[in-house]
């Protein structure tokens, strides 16, 4: 049974930063492309970030060049380091290994001044 526990998410002022961090527990992780989604209210669930087994990651346009994701296969954890962060960036964050229908219960990202 895949679990996936997200972290680190919280309450900040815009330019703030964040680093969201997910463990993952049964499935061999470092086989994965791990991505991080993320939902707004009223909105569809969207790609924010991804990263391969072999380190290459793909950024959504909304987030390129603030955003970092990386991944620690010793620890079966993949992170989201979110800076310069904007209101629009609030949403509820979840991780994903892709082509998986496993899911975490994500975690909430709200910045506002």
């Amino acid at each position: 049974q895949v679990q996936l526990v997200e972290s680190g998410g919280g309450s900040v002022q815009p330019g703030g930063s964040l680093r969201l961090s997910c463990t993952v527990s049964g499935i061999n992780f470092s086989l994965y492309t791990m991505g991080w989604y993320r939902q707004a209210p009223g909105k569809q669930r969207e790609l924010v970030a991804q990263i391969t087994n072999g380190g290459s990651t793909n950024y959504a346009d909304s987030v390129k060049g603030r955003s970092t994701i990386s991944r620690d296969n010793a620890k079966n954890t993949v992170s989201l380091q979110m800076n310069s962060l904007k209101p629009e960036d609030t949403a509820v964050y979840y991780c994903h290994p892709l082509f998986t229908g496993s899911w975490g219960q994500g975690t909430q990202v709200t910045v506002s001044s």
